[in-house]
């Protein structure tokens, strides 16, 4: 199959959207900016062997994670997705067959989301599979949320339980923009990120971003049942699953305690649970259990640049 043909197909099949004037076709997309919110812009690279097995997980359940991460990021900013450009490097080898389920599977959660594709670019080569989705959103008038703005005293809260993503959660999550926005919409959020790498090496993002510290409370820690599957084979435990996997695609929501008293008790956003793990403290990153208080390492998932 020639890269144009492809295109064609896949133009043949991108539904019109109104924010979008020209999509895939030209050398640039137009999509309308009609309000002065601000853009947001995130970008995220997937590789075959890294990131997936194309020969377990199939080429539309990558589509859908290769947009659900990207996505993922938008919620972590409690942005707004609005478009999404699109840059595969497809195997020769592969055919016809990978790209258009590739194509499918990011349409699937791009419409779920109303973020239409509106271009990107297609290349071939000897190696494996590449993807990567560049999204375009904007902030709702209460702003994006960043990293930084956590302080002393906040709670740290987190929208789902952890670890043992490997077993499948990685590649079929939901991504919280929905639960993001309502949060947002329900009071303050001081500080935000989605657990991509960890949950202690990406809550630690938050602490060098806000110049703070936190303690976690080992048995406020949901543990989801695949971490407890996991662990049978690993060697590890639940918690250190819970603490350190990558991939748990939840969320990690920094707020004033006065704040989100009601919402812990109430529970009013569908589709998720919100669980309060710790406080943010003055400095350093701790885990306190049964035995005490002790540092708790950042450690989590890391690409190792050599």
């Amino acid at each position: 199959m020639a890269e144009f043909a492809f295109i064609e197909w896949l133009r043949a099949r991108t539904p019109t959207h109104q924010r979008v004037l020209i999509g895939p076709g030209d050398d640039t997309a137009v999509v309308a900016w009609p309000t002065p919110a601000p853009m947001l812009i995130t970008t995220d690279m997937l590789l075959e062997g890294s990131c997936f097995l194309l020969a377990e997980a199939g080429p539309r359940r990558v589509g859908r994670k290769a947009m659900s991460v990207n996505l993922s990021d938008m919620a972590a900013m409690a942005g707004v997705p609005v478009a999404a450009v699109v840059s595969v490097g497809l195997p020769r080898s592969a055919g016809r067959e990978l790209a258009e389920e590739l194509y499918l599977g990011l349409r699937e959660v791009g419409d779920a989301f109303q973020t239409p594709i509106v271009g990107g670019d297609t290349n071939s080569w000897d190696g494996p599979l590449s993807i990567s989705v560049t999204l375009i959103g904007e902030a709702t008038p209460q702003g994006a949320v960043p990293r930084s703005g956590a302080k002393v005293g906040d709670w740290v809260m987190v929208t789902g339980a952890l670890g043992g993503s490997i077993l499948g959660h990685h590649l079929d999550f939901v991504p919280r923009v929905r639960e993001a926005l309502q949060l947002h919409a329900f009071a303050p959020i001081h500080a935000m990120i989605d657990i991509s790498d960890g949950l202690a090496a990406d809550l630690n993002h938050i602490l060098v971003a806000s110049g703070c510290g936190a303690v976690l409370t080992a048995s406020r820690i949901p543990i989801a049942d695949a971490a407890r599957q996991l662990s049978q084979q690993s060697g590890k435990s639940p918690l250190q699953h819970a603490l350190r996997d990558g991939d748990d695609i939840e969320l990690i929501v920094v707020v004033a305690p006065e704040s989100f008293a009601r919402l812990l008790a109430e529970q009013p956003v569908s589709g998720i649970v919100m669980y309060h793990i710790g406080e943010c403290v003055a400095s350093g990153l701790w885990l306190e259990d049964d035995q005490g208080r002790q540092p708790l390492p950042p450690a989590g998932y890391v690409h190792w640049l050599g």
